[in-house]
């Protein structure tokens, strides 16, 4: 931790001048993150340095985010909203732009993975990108084998929309998120339509096809599938990338001789940024870009990654992670497959309810 003390020390030097030292031990930093999604010694060690007293409270979904936000009092300076929320987020108002003058550390950014995520908040004007992942294809290697033959395609959509594969790999469990916005975006892209459509005939073409998989689908859940698939009771889940690698490496630890794998698929997936921004009735604005700065800075952002088992949006902090995640193409894209992926976008609210409608009428098997 000597890199984050240095970019702390200048952080120090920074507040020190915007105030006196009988001001420091007011200052105040409250934050809102999901749970389980920082190194533990970041917040602290930036608290212990600069001697800003740090409160960091939890949360679980991104709905119960937006309810806090769109009070207009939700009483934090940094909170982290997922790419697919912040666009509604900012057209309502509920952020303030970022102040780059306050942020050294932007430099560090890598610019493509900004492009994207410039679909969700154009200019990057409002957030930093803190983890990504995608949404892609774990697996089952023994099982799907035995299922399908050497030849099972593991890294083609066709492994889960081709009824033919989905009929063999029945027995051994297919699972999919319980999710519209996760799950069609895939179905109309693997048609070759737009993952954001807002022409509700194409979702009707995405039913379709969604119900002829429908059968062999065991269940749809957004966090069961992680520990069945550790523990070998399913053979294949449509879930998020970094979910494979944590719950992979959870059944190396148990012993259980349940091997996990997963691939991004050759025909492009979701792309999902979770970020950091500051609400607009944020009180503490100044300590904000201090602790956003910190994240910034390669050397602390490099050992989040590894304790939390996402890459993140700093080009310059590669080198410093696992290789386990910067050196597997399907956890950190290759510059080609980023090529592939798209960002979800929110839909207007009348499609949102066809989605919703569709949605419910394929889990409901109607």
């Amino acid at each position: 931790m000597n890199a984050l003390k240095c970019v702390l020390n200048a952080t120090v030097c920074g507040l020190a001048l915007m105030a006196g030292s009988a001001q420091a031990d007011e200052r105040e930093l409250r934050v809102y993150n999901w749970a389980d999604y920082i190194l533990p010694s970041v917040p602290k060690d930036f608290a212990k340095q600069t001697g800003i007293k740090v409160t960091w409270d939890t949360f679980d979904t991104n709905e119960s985010l937006e309810a806090k936000l769109l009070t207009g009092h939700s009483g934090y300076d940094l909170v982290v909203p997922s790419n697919q929320f912040l666009d509604t987020q900012i057209k309502a108002g509920v952020f303030q732009k970022l102040d780059r003058s306050k942020l050294p550390n932007w430099q560090h950014q890598d610019p493509e993975l900004l492009k994207l995520l410039d679909q969700n908040d154009p200019g990057n004007q409002y957030a930093i990108p803190y983890m990504y992942g995608t949404v892609l294809i774990g697996f089952n290697p023994a099982k799907v084998k035995a299922a399908l033959g050497d030849d099972a395609p593991v890294d083609s959509w066709d492994l889960v929309f081709k009824p033919e594969n989905m009929e063999k790999l029945k027995s051994c469990g297919v699972v999919m998120l319980d999710s519209a916005s996760e799950i069609l975006p895939l179905a109309l892209h693997y048609l070759g339509l737009d993952p954001n459509s807002q022409n509700p005939a194409d979702y009707e073409k995405a039913k379709a096809l969604m119900m002829k998989i429908r059968p062999y689908v065991t269940y749809f859940n957004s966090a069961k599938y992680m520990t069945d698939i550790a523990n070998g009771d399913i053979c294949v889940a449509i879930g998020y990338s970094g979910s494979f690698y944590q719950f992979g490496n959870r059944a190396k630890e148990a012993g259980n001789g349940v091997v996990v794998d997963w691939r991004l698929p050759k025909e492009g997936a979701p792309i999902w940024f979770d970020t950091f921004a500051i609400p607009k009735s944020a009180k503490n604005v100044d300590e904000a870009h201090a602790f956003l700065n910190t994240l910034l800075d390669p050397n602390v952002i490099a050992p989040i990654s590894d304790f939390l088992g996402y890459p993140n949006a700093n080009k310059d902090a590669l080198a410093l992670i696992n290789q386990d995640i910067t050196g597997n193409p399907n956890l950190t894209p290759t510059p080609q497959a980023l090529k592939t992926l798209y960002v979800v976008q929110p839909l207007p609210q009348k499609l949102e309810r066809v989605r919703t409608r569709v949605w419910t009428s394929i889990k409901s098997d109607k």
